[in-house]
């Protein structure tokens, strides 16, 4: 199950253990590699692929941290972040991520604590990422492993097929400019 530590590991070896993770992600790929780093970390992971589906799950779950990709299908990730960051209670940390060059910049005019570029390309730079801009550093922790860890080939072709079917259906302006990021962020993976 997600966010389980894997066997064998010690406190020491789960530098975000007992956190929880929304990441607001559209793509499989890039949401399993998320996953595979959370498990890895000791935290556990929630998933919204859209804007509706983060808000919806906001309502109802308080996460420490929140991960937004800035490329989604039903708008900009820089909306959710300005929201959170104004929030009461608010997230202890609100992280951007995109694939983008401008992703940073976007996301921390936004308001974001931080950024992560995808991939992450390590549980070191994810663990380090989170823990840096926590209230309380000292809370959790540090993990200084450099482990790359590989997300499920599938996935990335269950992405490849769902942009071939939206291509299938001659998009709008919009829904191709979102495409187009999107496929631009695989390439980077």
């Amino acid at each position: 199950p997600q966010g389980f530590p894997m066997p064998g590991l010690t406190a020491a070896d789960l530098p975000l253990q007992g956190m929880t993770i929304l990441a607001v992600e559209d793509s499989r790929f890039a949401s399993e590699a998320l996953r595979l780093l959370c498990r890895r970390a000791g935290a556990r992971l929630r998933r919204a692929e859209t804007l509706a589906q983060a808000r919806a799950h906001l309502r109802v779950y308080r996460p420490d941290v929140v991960i937004v990709d800035l490329g989604l299908p039903d708008g900009s990730g820089g909306s959710l972040i300005r929201d959170l960051v104004l929030a009461q209670p608010r997230p202890a940390v609100v992280l951007g991520a995109s694939g983008d060059a401008q992703g940073r910049a976007r996301a921390l005019a936004a308001g974001a604590d931080g950024f992560l570029d995808k991939p992450v390309p390590s549980l070191a730079v994810f663990c380090t990422t989170l823990l840096a801009h926590l209230p309380d550093p000292g809370q959790i922790g540090a993990n200084q492993t450099g482990a790359a860890l590989i997300p499920d080939p599938l996935a990335l072709h269950d992405d490849l097929t769902h942009a071939a079917d939206l291509l299938a259906q001659n998009p709008d302006a919009p829904a191709r400019q979102h495409l187009s990021g999107f496929l631009n962020g695989l390439a980077r993976r």
